[in-house]
Parts: C-alpha cells; structure tokens; sequence
C-alpha cells in the first residue's frame, strides 16, 4: 500500500508546492483550493468544482497518472497550473485507485448550491477516505468486514482496538506478549493499523498487508481517550479494562470520527465490544494460513473453509460466518447452544427454507444503519431499509414453525424487532421508486405533507396551462409552427420563425434572438412562469426538507435497527451451517475429555473439489503424538488438516464432515506444515520453520492440538532426524499437547516402543502390476489408496514417486540401486550412523552403546528447546554435526 517510488507523496499531500509562493495573489477558488490542502497535509485532496473534483500541480499530475487521465491546466494571474478531474458520479473508481496506490483522499465538497451562494461557494471537507475507514458500498465487497485497528502498549500489555466504519462495530481487547498481538491483528486482518511509538508493529509480519498510520501520542493520551470513549459508553470501565484498551479504543474512535468529517461522536457506533482472546480457540496466522480457512495457497486453486461454508443469504450472515470461523468458541455451553441451533434448523427442512427465502430479501441493514446516522443515505437506501424491515414478518413466522428446543433460536425470536414505526414512517413518506437524487423532488409521496401536495397543485396547474397556451396561441395567431418552450437560462418562451414575425401580437415581448427564429412571452405566460418556477423551487427545498426529517427520524432508531441487524445475521449464520450440514451429510460432534476420536473423517473442501474422497477414521488419545508415516501424495498432510478443521468447524458451532465425532474442547491449533523462503524477512525456510517450531513448543498446553509436518527437513539428514525426535520427544513428556507428526524419518516410529503414548499411523501405497511386491518394467506406478492403518509404513516410494514425476530413467534406476542396496555408498556418510544419532540403531541396538553417540544423544537430551532461541538452536546443530563429522 505504498505510493510509486518514483512519486514524492509529500509533494501530492497537503498544500502544493507550485502554489506557496503565490498563495496570497490566487483567485479566490484556488486559495480555498491551497487552504483546504493545507487542512488536511497526509491526504490528496479532491475539489468538487461543479459536476467534476479538481486536483493542482502536483497532484494533478498524480492522479492522472493512477487514474489514467488527461493532465489539463488552468491559467491563472499567478500562472499555469496542471489540472486532472474526476467525474463526481463515478468517483468511486478513481478513488479506489487512488487508495490502491497508497493515499488517503480527502473530498472538499460543495457545501452549498452555487445558486445560493453569494459569491465563492463554500466547500468543506466532508469525508477523509482511507482504506481502513471506506464507507462507500462501492469500495467495499458485499459482506466484508473493513477495520482500522489501533494498537497501544502499557507495559507488557498489548491492547487493540479495531472500528468497521461502514458498519459501526467497535472490538477491543488486550493480550501479554508480541506473539498474541500478531494473532489477534491476523484475526482481524485490518486494512489499515494505527500504530505510535510505545507499540511498534511489524507489518510484514502480517497475513494482510494494511496501510500504517501514525497516530501520534496526542490521540492516544489516557485523558483524552477517556474522553472519546466517554461519548460512546456512559462508564468506560464497563467496556474496557486498562489504560492500554483504553487509549488502543479511543484511537480508533477518534480517526474514525476525523475520516468521517470530524463532526463528533459518531452516532452509530453503539455497540463496543471486549473480548478475551482466551474466550476464543486460539488460530495464529501460520494455521490459518496452513489450514486455509480464508485464502487458499494452491496455484490455481480457490475453495477456502469459508467458502464451503458460506450458503448464507445475505451480507449480515457473511460477515457474522466470517467472525465465527475467525474466533471459535471454547466454552462448551456456548458450542452446544450454537449446535442445537443448527441442528433444530437442519432437522426441519421446511421452516429453515422458508426463513433463508425471506432472508435473501434483507439487504445490508448494518451499512444502510450507519448511513442513515452519517445523514448520507438517500431515498433508495430508506427504501432498502423498508424492504429488509418487510421481511421480518416472514422470518419470524419461519422460526415459530421451527422445532425441537434451541435456546439460541427463542432468544433470536425475542431480539428481532419489526422496527414497525420506522419501517411504516418510509412507507407512507417514501415513494416506491425514487431517484438518486434527494435535492430535486420526485422523493416524497403524495398525502404525506398538505404543503408540498399544494405546491405540487400549483406547479402542476401551470404546466397543464403552459401545454395548453401553444394550442391556443397557434389559433389565435393563426402561426402553426408556433411553439411554447423553456429552458434553465430564459426560462419558458414563445418560438415563432422569421417568415411569421410579421403576424406577432402586440403584446408578445422579445425574450431572445436566434439564427432563424425569435422568441417572446407575454404578461400571462411571465406570471405563470413565476408561479411555476416558484412553486417548483419551493416544492424541491420543502421536499429535502421533509426527507431529512424522516432521515432523522429513522436515525432515531439506529440502536434498535442494529440489534435487528446483528439477529438477522446470526440467524443466516446458523441457517447456513445446518444448509451445509444437510447438503453435505455432516454430523453433529459431541464433546468429552477422552481425545479426538472421528469415524469416517472428511477432508471439507477437498471432498467438495474431488470427484472421489476417501473417509480415514481419527483416534487420538489425550496428549498423544501420533507418527504419520507413507509416501509423498498418499495424503498424510490432507489428513493432519482433515483433523485440525474437524475441530475448527465443530468449536465454531458447525456440524463436521465425518460419520460421528467426539473431540474434546482444544485452547489452540498449531500448525507447522508446510513453508517457504522468507526472503522479506530474511529467513530461509529452515529459520522460518525453527521459528514456528520454537513458538508451538513456548505456547502449547495439555488442551492443544499440534500439526508437524517433516520438521527437520530443512537441514541435513542427521540434524534433521535429530531435531524431530527431540520436538516429538519434548511434546510427549513436556508438553502433553495431542499432536499429529507427519515425518519421513521411519526410523522415528521406534519411538513407540518405548513412549507410552507414541502411536503409528500410516498411508499404505501398492504397485498393481508389480510381481512379487518388486517393481517390474513399467508396472513402477504406485496407487496411493488414501487410507490410514495402524502401525509405521514399510517404504516412502520415494524413487516411483521420482519417475511418476518424469525423472530420468538413469536417475531412477541409480536412485533404485542405492535403495537396494546394489552400489556403494559414495558421499562419506553412513546411513547406519545416521540412525545412530537419533538414538535408534540401523539394526535395532541401542545407540548408547556407541560412546560418541551416546554423548551426543546426551547433549540432545539436555537441551532446553521450549527455551532455546532460532539463533541458539542453529549454534547447538553446527556444533552437532562438527561432532558428528570429527
């Protein structure tokens, strides 16, 4: 989110510098241009002028270049100045482009009619677009969530707070270390972060790449967040906890006022939440990556769980699914209400159709809520706002037909509100099909105000008159090509052409000549001009007038529309899951403290992108480390990712993809599966790899679930086997966390005998048309069945899965000779001291036995990983492998 390097943002920002020295000798536009530059310096500033936005100088030049418009110029008694413009009714493409390239865009809109003013027209800057802060639908996709997120820092204290401004949801929370921060800010992926100097943050360490603001250390002082925060709630202390949440929410608060015109408080923020991040299963970027929940990582590929997931109906169920698979629930009450919810809908077909039919009428209540407050909605928002109020009946009628018992459904029932005097007050004052427009009539219906129906009377009266005059003079005059016209700037006129001037009336007055015809008025026409044009212009400021009051009016009502808005999103949620859940064949989990146990376990999106998917079970034991063993493409990553979203999606109040689930309640899922160079960050992928190890072995508890997947791999063979068997061997003793190993190693299946609850588990392969269980000719392919067995697999197929891939023939056959057994060693090392390193002699003998072995296993032994830094780990390995080579 950065501008062009070869632009110098502070020359497109704030005043222009071909304009300083001539500021106090420009016209008087281009000084209000200059002056509200200078208003806003870390913005590029759009200038409405008539049916256009103006940029100078500078900018100018900028914003054609991004938006791939014509540079014009404006001479001026100071000089020339380059000049691009935006259309006003289609800014929102140039706008994006512009956020696109790295600005924030401040728009200077005409305050008043050019008419009225007297003078120089008044523009003030109404709005400051950032990309954290869009409000405008066109900006923004259809139910996502857009946040600035602020961070603060008291002491080991790491508060956030994040602010969607479309839709006036406040979040905040607090966490104690670095690696916490960073979890939640993935969570929220924020499309643009608040930072000062006290709470550094590293934005190439997150998943979303947000644009970085300064908020300087004025916004964030204790008095002056207090007294933000002090608008929106009557007792901060109720909402927040801390200095640090404190000052992170009111922040957030206060740049979003400023974006928004900075007029105050902004009146749809009304619904400030804390949570605890220990409320929530605790997902890091590495698994929400790893697990691909929002964003899949495969070339060419788009399933996400989230798509599988989202049959909601509307923008509010997007959004509310979204928050739920971001943040799953660890409060086994809280699952259960969320599971009898859905399965009450997934259990009656009917009801649940019926309440999805009238949920794809409900537009996006929260966005049309905070507009309506903004005082930007026009008369087709109101409009939509009465269309989504209509469908409540029918929702509500759904859910009464609904069986079973579900808490969560009745308590729904209770908090969907018809809004009844709003949704009656638009339909009796708004007409069914207005126009964009809401300064120049057509908005309001008929019988709503007695004034603006008389005025309407008169207006009318005259056209009809006007439309009968032509009629009339034609026969008077005896003119047929007589005609009766008007225009904005001679208003209405008599046309006659030149050869019938001679047969003009007396008391026709000449109004305007043209090339071949002249035209006139009389006193009638001049009089019914008055009344018209009159009643007119008062018709249109009366309209306004009567609509900005039921804008009002409705905005009166914005806590309650929102409470509405945040049911009916719940309830598309819900209804969505159990679609799901019945279209898919999910089961309901159920919960106990005896481990992970799944019959007929699915993989949730690769089943929905492959023809044919094989079901594994799952039984895992509390605090057991299962190795997961077999061939490359035999499916031991799908399976570690089949088991970990089991849980997501059961935690989150989803039914799962298997015949049955009992699981226990999981705190957090690590995962290390998969990565690649780091090259931003400056780590190879064994740094990166060590790194998200050494966090997994910190942070994980008894109630964790641990994914490995081929640790060690990215250093020698003898490191490699050395560092995952102390990681497996630290995670049973130390940690307790049930943990999946996916390894390569076979030799680290021994450990099962003599760990008591290491376990093997692996993915079988077979050669059809091999003789003997020998490769033969071209009989070499393997079939890889895709299904888990008990006990270590007996080869990896390495060098069949090496010719699958199109590996050359004498590579193959001298990879298959070294295998065998068939040609010498030739690179010095000798497998069987391999295996003696990681503790497990080549022909099953104890490597103890071998001093120097044992002294190094000794040194593994003694080595405290869960505190051992990346840096350290490496300096303990060169030191291993000197050994190993003396």
């Amino acid at each position: 989110m950065d501008a062009d390097a070869d632009t110098d943002a502070s020359a497109v920002t704030g005043p222009p510098d071909g304009m300083v020295d001539a500021r106090d000798d420009l016209t008087p536009m281009l000084r209000q241009y200059y002056e509200r530059c200078a208003e806003y310096e870390d913005a590029l500033l759009l200038f409405q002028n008539g049916d256009f936005y103006q940029t100078y100088c500078d900018a100018a030049a900028e914003v054609a270049r991004v938006c791939e418009l014509t540079l014009t110029q404006r001479e001026d008694s100071t000089g020339t100045y380059p000049m691009a413009g935006i259309p006003v009714d289609s800014a929102a493409t140039y706008v994006e482009r512009l956020l696109d390239a790295g600005y924030r865009v401040a728009v200077a809109e005409q305050v008043e009619r050019p008419e009225e003013a007297s003078g120089l027209v008044e523009r003030a800057v109404t709005q400051v677009i950032t990309p954290g802060t869009v409000v405008d639908d066109e900006l923004l996709g259809a139910g996502t969530k857009n946040y600035v997120a602020a961070v603060t820092r008291e002491g080991s204290t790491r508060a956030v707070a994040a602010v969607d401004a479309a839709t006036g949801e406040c979040l905040v929370t607090s966490v104690t270390d670095e690696a916490g921060l960073y979890a939640e800010l993935d969570r929220l992926a924020p499309a643009e972060l608040l930072v000062g100097p006290d709470a550094a943050v590293d934005p190439a360490a997150l998943a979303a790449e947000p644009m970085v603001t300064d908020h300087g250390a004025a916004t964030t002082d204790v008095e002056t967040a207090t007294e933000t925060l002090s608008s929106y709630v009557a007792r901060p202390d109720a909402v927040v906890e801390g200095d640090a949440e404190r000052r992170a929410c009111g922040a957030a608060l206060a740049y979003a006022e400023w974006t928004q015109g900075g007029d105050g408080p902004l009146a749809y923020v009304t619904r400030i939440r804390r949570h605890d991040p220990r409320e929530s299963l605790g997902l890091d970027s590495a698994a929400i990556r790893s697990l691909e929940l929002f964003e899949n990582r495969g070339a060419g590929a788009s399933e996400t769980l989230f798509d599988v997931l989202d049959d909601t109906a509307c923008a509010l169920g997007r959004r509310k699914l979204d928050g739920w698979l971001r943040r799953p629930l660890v409060d086994r009450d809280r699952i259960e209400a969320r599971l009898d919810a859905v399965e009450a809908l997934a259990d009656d077909a009917l009801a649940r159709e019926a309440i999805r039919d009238a949920l794809d009428a409900v537009y996006d209540l929260e966005r049309l809520a905070g507009r309506v407050s903004r005082g930007r909605a026009d008369a087709r928002d109101l409009r939509s706002l009465r269309a989504t109020l209509d469908a409540v009946p029918a929702v509500l009628a759904g859910l009464d037909d609904v069986g079973g018992d579900a808490a969560r459904l009745h308590d729904l029932e209770e908090r969907i509100d018809p809004v009844d005097d709003a949704r009656d007050l638009i339909e009796r004052a708004i007409r069914p099909d207005p126009p964009v427009e809401v300064t120049e009539g057509g908005v309001i219906r008929e019988g709503f105000d007695d004034e603006l129906d008389r005025l309407r009377e008169t207006e009318r009266e005259g056209r009809a008159w006007v439309a009968e005059l032509e009629a009339r003079e034609r026969e008077r005059t005896g003119i047929d090509s007589l005609s009766v016209g008007h225009n904005q700037v001679h208003g209405y006129y008599i046309e006659v052409t030149d050869p019938n001037l001679d047969r003009v009336p007396d008391d026709y007055t000449r109004r305007q000549t043209l090339k071949n015809a002249e035209r006139f008025y009389t006193p009638a026409l001049k009089r019914r001009e008055d009344e018209i044009l009159g009643a007119a212009e008062r018709a249109d400021t009366l309209e306004y007038e009567r609509f900005r009051e039921v804008r009002e009016s409705v905005a009166a009502e914005t806590d309650r529309i929102q409470a509405v808005a945040d049911a009916l999103a719940e309830l598309d949620a819900l209804a969505a899951l159990a679609a799901v859940a019945v279209d898919r064949h999910y089961a309901r989990p159920t919960f106990h403290d005896e481990g992970i146990a799944v019959e007929a376990g699915r993989h949730p999106v690769v089943e929905v992108t492959q023809d044919r998917f094989v079901p594994n079970d799952a039984d895992l034991p509390p605090g057991s480390v299962t190795l997961v063993t077999g061939p490359n493409m035999s499916g031991k990553s799908t399976y570690m990712r089949q088991v970990a979203l089991i849980v997501v999606l059961a935690q989150a109040g989803s039914f799962v993809p298997a015949d049955a689930a009992h699981l226990p309640v999981v705190d957090r899922v690590f995962t290390r599966v998969g990565a690649s160079d780091d090259i931003a960050g400056g780590q190879s992928t064994f740094m990166r790899e060590m790194s998200e190890l050494t966090s997994i072995l910190h942070e994980a508890t008894s109630d964790s679930l641990v994914l490995l997947d081929e640790v060690g791999r990215g250093t020698s063979t003898a490191d490699g086997r050395a560092i995952a068997r102390a990681t497996a061997e630290f995670l049973h003793d130390e940690v307790g966390a049930t943990t999946l190993f996916a390894t390569h190693y076979h030799d680290l299946t021994r450990l099962a005998e003599a760990y008591s609850r290491v376990r093997n588990l692996h993915f079988a392969a077979e050669r059809p048309d091999a003789a003997d269980g020998r490769p033969a000719g071209d009989g070499d392919d393997v079939a890889f069945l895709h299904r888990v067995a008990e006990g270590p697999a007996s080869s990896s197929y390495g060098v069949e899965v090496a010719r699958m891939a199109g590996v050359p023939d004498p590579v193959v056959e001298r990879s298959r000779a070294l295998v065998d057994g068939a040609a010498p060693e030739t690179n010095g090392h000798d497998e069987g001291a391999q295996m003696t390193l990681a503790g497990i002699d080549a022909e099953g003998g104890d490597a103890a036995a071998d001093d120097a072995g044992a002294a190094l296993v000794a040194t593994l032994r003694e080595a405290d990983l869960a505190r051992t830094t990346p840096i350290e780990a490496l300096n303990l390995l060169a030191d291993l492998q000197e050994r190993v080579d003396e």
